[in-house]
């Protein structure tokens, strides 16, 4: 087998890469959004395949689900197998375990969480059933690649079952340190059943460090050999690699895109509709550690210190509804909508709103639109695994005009400090400062910047890190890994990058 070439990649993953829109009896699939999507659906494209995962409904009968799944099969250049899942899993294994547990502990927000037995129960359930759909699935040269928190017991299950073939896992949230790891009462479990794969991948070299440390820690029956850019872990007569696999975007597709007459046409129009005025533009899935809130204070405070951009920027946050049925979610929507109203009223003069609000997915085009044309792209999580948005930004600024400002908490910070003005979120002056000086930058530095930037993301794309994934999966030498330098805070980066302060 070429060492970079499996016969057939299965992907898995909790979601597949689409939504199922129902119109009275009638069912349709559409697009899904998201980082994995984004990532992994132009790989299968290229490279053929099976994606596993459930078809995001409880509503619709298993039958109808795959008829419509059938004739999309075709289209899209890959095969889709579902994991139907009851109302009862979705609300315990995935509002439950995955999106009260994980997601918050891994995001260093461990007061969010909720351990109860129920949703482990649950967890652990689903997983066996997701081991189920793919043994009816995969064949034995395949090369089985699950991503992320919510069947991090997937290759374990599939192990019980006799399944023998290379099983790859990637996880594109953050993974926390010891101290914050330990809190969650199965942790014995979870690293236990993650030991089970045969390479597990890191976003950046802080997580890929923290994974070491919590096994180190806790699991003092394994052997850990280091080497540059990985680590080896022997377990039980197993081999276990882990690795920095920093995930990225399919830089061609959106430069193409957005240079297209249909993108400039729409981003004229959007400067037409803005005229005079620079627009900041942010862009989240309704969610806690996106830092919207603190975001919002910053651009108040900007418009309080800066009096003389009133009338003259436009703060453009837009917001894709997310689990809006957890409670947390809710409140944060209500939060976010005070707080706008609350900023428009201090601010807003006769034909100017600073903050234009949006709640709803944009279409492609309004996306591509506004990442071609936006003066400031505003991208400040309390931490995130990668974030794909801000190099979605880097590769539609087709004339290199724009300012990335970027929280050092995102994963991208460790490939953006060249670039990027990094900021830290919850430093409400310094981000504001920041604004500042992304808005009254020289046109030569913007440019300077922002073509270090697109260079980045046009080498270390989407297919290099599919590359580098499946090369460390297969190869028998683990020889020639490139590191991507971490990024480590420093007392002020943005003070000692510019010297504003």
């Amino acid at each position: 087998m070429d060492t970079t070439n499996p016969s057939r990649l299965v992907i898995v993953s909790n979601r597949l890469p689409f939504e199922i829109e129902k119109k009275e009896e009638e069912i349709s699939l559409r697009p899904g959004s998201g980082g994995l999507v984004t990532a992994m659906a132009p790989v299968l494209r290229n490279r053929g395949g099976v994606w596993v995962g459930w078809p995001g409904t409880a509503e619709c009968s298993d039958e109808a689900v795959r008829k419509v799944m059938e004739e999309a099969d075709s289209e899209v250049g890959f095969t889709f197998s579902p994991v139907f899942l009851s109302q009862e899993d979705v609300e315990l294994y995935y509002h439950g375990f995955s999106n009260e547990v994980i997601w918050p502990l891994f995001h260093d927000l461990q007061t969010q969480c909720r351990f109860l037995p129920e949703y482990w129960k649950s967890y652990q359930k689903v997983n066996e059933a997701f081991a189920n759909t793919c043994l009816q699935t995969i064949h034995s040269e395949d090369f089985i690649w699950v991503h992320d928190y919510q069947l991090m017991l997937l290759g374990e299950s599939l192990r019980n079952k006799g399944v023998e073939s290379k099983i790859g896992f990637f996880l594109h949230i953050p993974f926390p340190p010891p101290d914050i790891f330990m809190k969650l009462p199965w942790r014995f479990e979870i690293l236990h059943a993650l030991l089970k794969y045969d390479l597990i991948g890191f976003q950046t070299a802080r997580d890929h460090r923290n994974f070491i440390n919590c096994i180190r820690f806790l699991k003092e029956d394994v052997h850990i050999q280091g080497g540059k850019g990985m680590h080896i872990c022997h377990s039980h007569g197993r081999e276990v690699r882990i690795g920095t696999f920093p995930i990225s975007i399919d830089f061609n597709e959106f430069a193409t895109h957005a240079a297209s007459q249909e993108i400039s046409k729409e981003a004229w129009l959007l400067h037409e509709n803005w005229s005079g005025q620079k627009i900041i533009f942010s862009l989240d899935r309704l969610d806690y550690t996106k830092g919207i809130l603190d975001r919002l204070e910053a651009v108040r405070i900007f418009l309080q210190q800066h009096p003389e951009f009133h009338k003259k920027i436009c703060f453009v946050q837009t917001v894709v509804p997310s689990r809006t049925k957890i409670d947390g979610y809710q409140a944060l929507k209500q939060d976010i909508d005070r707080l706008v109203g609350e900023i428009n009223s201090q601010f807003s003069r006769e034909n100017w709103v600073p903050i234009h609000y949006v709640f709803r997915s944009l279409k492609r085009s309004e996306l591509l639109a506004f990442y071609r044309t936006s003066d400031v792209a505003l991208v400040s999580p309390v931490k995130d695994g990668m974030n794909l948005v801000a190099k979605e930004y880097v590769a539609c600024q087709t004339e290199k005009n724009g300012v990335l400002l970027l929280s050092e908490f995102a994963g991208a910070a460790s490939q953006f400090q060249q670039g990027a003005l990094l900021i830290h979120p919850y430093d409400l002056e310094g981000v504001a400062q920041a604004i500042y000086y992304a808005l009254t930058m020289s046109e030569e530095e913007r440019h300077k910047r922002m073509d270090l930037l697109r260079r980045n993301v046009k080498r270390y794309n989407i297919f290099w890190w599919t590359k580098m994934f499946l090369k460390m999966a297969f190869a028998k030498e683990l020889t020639d890994f490139p590191i991507i330098r971490e990024y480590v805070p420093k007392e002020s980066a943005l003070e000692q990058e510019v010297g504003i302060f």
